[in-house]
């Protein structure tokens, strides 16, 4: 059972390290908004990796079809979603939310979710990276119970969700060292960052490559 726990956990860290659009997003908007936005747009993340995560473990070969499919699609698709992302993101204003004031609400912090979550549902491909970690782990083999299955994929959610926990952490500790400049200069090198990278992404699936963790 630990040793389950143990590899769920290290799972959903490896998943998530990978620096991309929406770490990025993260850190812009721990800088701009506060640590809890930023957290709270993490667990977008770790939410969507969490789905891919349990299509992994089931199986669901009706899914993984489509996926394969339609990859190409998908994968064009969410690479000009992300890009408009990150243009919407550069030409951002942050003195517009600092003149209303700084206090989020539950609306706020629901609308950050959802966006981080959309945005990292975008990449189906994760499906194959966690399929390959699990086989390489042997995590969640047959034998194993349905209980253990269960806590095996809650620690790949608490995994991830720690990971993004720590980022936003070390994130809001520069937060007091942004002025409204510095704001108005992260907003641009992040806009411009989220755009290139999946920018990049749009042309390895023009040209017929892939991208594992673009998102």
């Amino acid at each position: 059972m630990f040793n389950t726990i143990a590899q769920g956990f290290i799972i959903g860290l490896c998943t998530s390290a990978p620096v991309g659009p929406i770490a990025i997003l993260c850190i812009q908007r721990t800088l701009q908004k506060g640590r809890r936005v930023g957290f709270v747009s993490g667990l977008g993340a770790a939410s969507s990796d969490f789905v891919y995560a349990l299509i992994a473990m089931l199986g669901l070969s009706f899914v993984m079809d489509f996926i394969n499919q339609y990859e190409f699609l998908i994968q064009l698709v969410g690479s000009i979603v992300i890009m408009g992302f990150g243009v919407m993101i550069f030409f951002q204003n942050p003195t517009k939310r600092i003149k209303k004031g700084k206090t989020a609400t539950s609306s706020t912090y629901f609308q950050e979710y959802i966006t981080s979550f959309a945005l990292t549902i975008t990449n189906p491909l994760m499906i194959f990276l966690f399929l390959g970690l699990f086989a390489r782990m042997e995590f969640l083999v047959d034998s194993a119970g349905w209980y253990e299955n269960v806590f095996g994929m809650i620690a790949v959610l608490i995994g991830s969700s720690t990971w993004w926990f720590t980022i936003t952490l070390l994130a809001s500790t520069f937060r007091n060292k942004f002025n409204i400049r510095g704001l108005w200069i992260l907003n641009k090198i992040t806009g411009s960052l989220i755009f290139l990278i999946a920018m990049v992404s749009l042309i390895l699936t023009l040209t017929g490559n892939s991208l594992s963790h673009a998102v």
